[in-house]
């Protein structure tokens, strides 16, 4: 399957942008404006490092080991030991569109400015991606709220050389996985060491749970297509009418998602012969499931608006 192309660190990204890219492999380039300013954040937190108080997760523990101050020289292995300790997710793998998109969401956040890592992490986690090298993620370990820590841990564990990835393996879309070690050798390139920061950075977000969020939003759009063509054939079959799909009477209650529907099936149906044969008929009206069309399948969409719009505000 051919590769989507993205360009990263210019736009946020759109539920169109998810669209072109469900389902296939990524290839990603990021802007230097971006790269940038994610080396901006990182000299930021350098400078934190460097005037000795205490910077939660830092150089200090975390939840109840807050107090904690950790020494100078420990403060990277501090970051190794937050990734490998909460890689503790079980259950079945989670399937590779959505590993892409977990990737693609963390590169995204990454490349605002705001998190403190180093450009090095992020081109390793852009060559894994356009490579299509995807780490093994268990499905079951997130805390919701509290971040994605377990997926997203298993997320950055293999860029350490630890773990285990995905690889594709033949035509057909299958795929092997493999020791993540091996795999980053096979690229010539060097396992992760993380520093300061920057496991929390890579720990904390909602990525996991956003990439099954934006799947669902963009199949459920395609679903609602496919549901108002079906509205339209039912139409056709029972000889119904068109006049419940009239502008006019969806103005009078302004429902975005009523108004939806109604202009499509209008647009799918225009010059229908089967429609236009029967429109002087004596028959009053329809049955009620075929008259309310717009609105029965206008309310699935506004929910369905209001559900994409926190996904994409949220990614």
């Amino acid at each position: 399957m051919k590769p989507v192309l993205l360009r990263l660190g210019e736009n946020l990204l759109t539920l169109k942008d998810l669209e072109a890219c469900l389902g296939c492999p990524l290839q990603v380039s990021i802007t230097p404006e971006a790269l940038a300013r994610a080396e901006r954040a990182r000299e930021w937190v350098e400078d934190l490092l460097q005037s000795g108080g205490a910077v939660y997760g830092i150089n200090t523990g975390f939840g109840s080991l807050k107090n904690k101050r950790i020494s100078p020289d420990q403060t990277d292995q501090l970051q190794e030991n937050l990734i490998i300790s909460h890689a503790v997710g079980v259950g079945p793998a989670a399937p590779p569109e959505i590993v892409r998109w977990m990737m693609l969401f963390k590169l995204h956040m990454l490349l605002q400015g705001h998190s403190g890592v180093r450009p090095e992490v992020i081109r390793l986690m852009q060559t894994c991606l356009n490579a299509d090298m995807l780490p093994v993620v268990p499905t079951r370990g997130s805390l919701g709220a509290s971040g994605d820590l377990a997926p997203l841990a298993h997320l950055v564990l293999p860029l350490t050389g630890r773990g285990e990835m995905t690889v594709p393996a033949g035509p057909n879309g299958g795929r092997q996985t493999r020791a993540a070690g091996e795999l980053l050798a096979s690229l010539g390139v060097e396992p992760l060491r993380l520093a300061a920061k920057e496991g929390l950075a890579l720990i904390n977000g909602t990525q996991f749970m956003s990439a099954y969020a934006a799947n669902i939003a963009v199949r459920a759009a395609r679903l609602a297509n496919l549901a108002d063509l079906i509205g339209c054939m039912t139409l056709e079959g029972f000889r119904g009418s068109i006049r419940p799909m009239d502008p006019r009477l969806h103005e009078l209650r302004p429902h975005p998602g009523a108004q939806t529907v109604a202009a499509n099936v209008r647009r799918w149906m225009a010059g229908s012969e089967i429609l236009s044969s029967h429109k002087d008929c004596g028959r009053v009206q329809d049955p009620y499931s075929l008259r309310c069309i717009p609105q029965v399948h206008g309310a699935f969409r506004d929910a369905l608006t209001h559900f994409t719009e926190t996904v994409v505000r949220e990614i």
